[in-house]
């Protein structure tokens, strides 16, 4: 089922009341939903797991492979945690083919009688009047939303460890520079080919009648997905991982599934401890690579988290039908 053939299903689940997240502290009493509230939640469901691509786990080493396997023989990240290049072993699982949109998110929202995160920005409302752009949240409503899918459907959703997103982003961790269709950052003069650019941000600003400009994000499908059919990695916005950040975890990850700290380990410079982050907020040349590490406060206490979304992982080492 393609992205659209929910449109029509979330005409009575949209709020879009100057705000486009769920704060995750204001739960009304449950709704009651009538049978076409349970068919477009079936619908919903089915859209889901039509979304997923199957990932066979396998070995590999994850971090700055530049050193050893790059064809210069030079780091591809001036950042040291994203070394020692060391290796892991993965399960199977499934990965979202798409980073979660706005109507998503929005119907989620509803579903559940979850009030909508009150911002008062024109930049946030506007993320809103494009459905079929990524949702923006932290990292509590990103965990949320992942549960909730798994509740649904009855799969074990969650976040994607690190591991499972480079893993992926890599092809099944070939040595891949970038997230794209072929591995690199191809752009044809102003416009790009496999990434979105500030022109083409602009540009799809523009024809949406927002003012997001330049900081727009595009919707999920607008450029080539990688090898493996899962798009925008490399860029449209940061996603949330299910890792807490350590600098120097890759020096004692376990090999087998690594799921980061068992506890919370790095403070940002505000005091607060870090969840991991991947891909990129907007790409480009040399963003958003493969091997790349973030880190931001889960919570995003000073301001509003409108870089950062959501993709869910599903940790069934069968493939999902």
């Amino acid at each position: 089922m393609q992205r659209t053939a929910i449109a029509g299903m979330v005409f009575s689940f949209l709020l879009l009341q100057g705000c486009d997240q769920s704060s995750g502290s204001h739960t009304a009493a449950a709704p009651e939903h009538n049978a076409q509230d349970k068919a477009h939640l079936e619908q919903f469901i089915q859209q889901i797991k039509s979304e997923l691509v199957y990932v066979q786990g396998g070995e590999f080493l994850m971090g700055d492979f530049g050193e050893e396997y790059g064809q210069e023989k030079l780091p591809y990240d001036g950042k040291k945690d994203s070394k020692p290049l060391h290796k892991v072993e993965l399960s199977s699982y499934s990965l979202s083919k798409f980073k979660t949109s706005n109507r998503q998110y929005q119907f989620y929202l509803k579903w559940r009688n979850l009030e909508g995160r009150v911002v008062d920005l024109e930049f946030w409302r506007d993320g809103v009047r494009t459905p079929d752009t990524p949702a923006h949240v932290d990292w509590n409503e990103a965990d949320q939303y992942c549960r909730w899918v798994g509740e649904i459907t009855g799969l074990p959703f969650s976040l994607p460890t690190e591991a499972q997103w480079e893993y992926a982003a890599r092809n099944r961790g070939q040595y891949v520079v970038a997230p794209t269709d072929d591995g690199t950052i191809r752009i044809d003069g102003r416009k790009g080919i496999n990434i979105a650019t500030s022109f083409d941000r602009q540009s799809y600003a523009r024809e949406s009648g927002t003012s997001l400009d330049i900081l727009s994000p595009v919707p999920g499908n607008f450029r080539p997905s990688n090898p493996l059919g899962i798009y925008d990695m490399a860029g449209n916005g940061w996603e949330w991982m299910k890792d807490w950040y350590d600098p120097n975890y890759y020096s004692h990850s376990p090999v087998k599934d690594p799921q980061g700290p068992e506890k919370p380990v790095f403070k940002d410079p505000d005091g607060y401890f870090t969840k991991v982050l991947r891909s990129q907020d907007f790409s480009g040349p040399r963003r958003g690579l493969t091997m790349v590490r973030y880190n931001a406060d889960p919570e995003s206490r000073h301001y509003p988290p409108a870089d950062k979304t959501v993709r869910c992982a599903v940790n069934s080492e069968l493939p999902i039908k």
